[in-house]
């Protein structure tokens, strides 16, 4: 999936301001709506002093390796009390996983936040259209995963936090 399939994944909540699909400097924190999906869970992206931290990369908001971006989370929040409530759920991520390993059109199926662990499956049944024709193979299929995977939920989130941030290449 190209970082232009994230960006119209994201253009459909309609961010405000746009995100521009032709800078991705003006994606990651510079950017609010990509910001508060990469603000650490145990910060507060609303407060604009915490806001201002982050993009100035102030001592006390530095965000690293073991900061727990909102976008893992169902809802896009998490319990500071039980980290692993809800992580790996957003709808976000689910959308974004869906897209690489079955097709960027089965993205849209997503209704909200939950349990992806049908996301296989339900695509695997799914091999035949109702004139019964063939419908085309997805990449889950010709790398033969069977289920989601730990290994493939951290791809998809590496992936995606790459899309979301500024960064340019790896």
């Amino acid at each position: 999936m190209e970082y232009n399939d994230y960006m119209h994944m994201l253009k459909k909540w309609r961010p405000d301001p746009p995100v521009d699909l032709e800078d991705k400097h003006c994606c990651g924190f510079a950017h609010d709506t990509c910001g508060r999906l990469l603000c650490p869970t145990e910060l507060d992206w609303n407060d604009s002093t915490v806001r201002a931290g982050i993009r100035d990369r102030a001592d006390s908001y530095v965000v690293t390796e073991m900061s727990w971006p909102a976008f893992l989370y169902a809802g896009y929040t998490a319990d500071q009390n039980n980290l692993e409530e809800g992580l790996f759920k957003s709808k976000l991520l689910v959308q974004a996983f869906k897209a690489i390993f079955t097709s960027p059109s089965s993205a849209k199926d997503v209704s909200g936040d939950g349990d992806g662990a049908n996301i296989i499956e339900n695509n695997r049944r799914a091999k035949k259209d109702p004139l019964g024709k063939k419908v085309k193979t997805h990449v889950a299929q010709i790398i033969k995963m069977n289920k989601v995977s730990a290994r493939s939920i951290a791809y998809v989130s590496c992936q995606l936090r790459f899309a979301l941030s500024s960064v340019t290449s790896w």
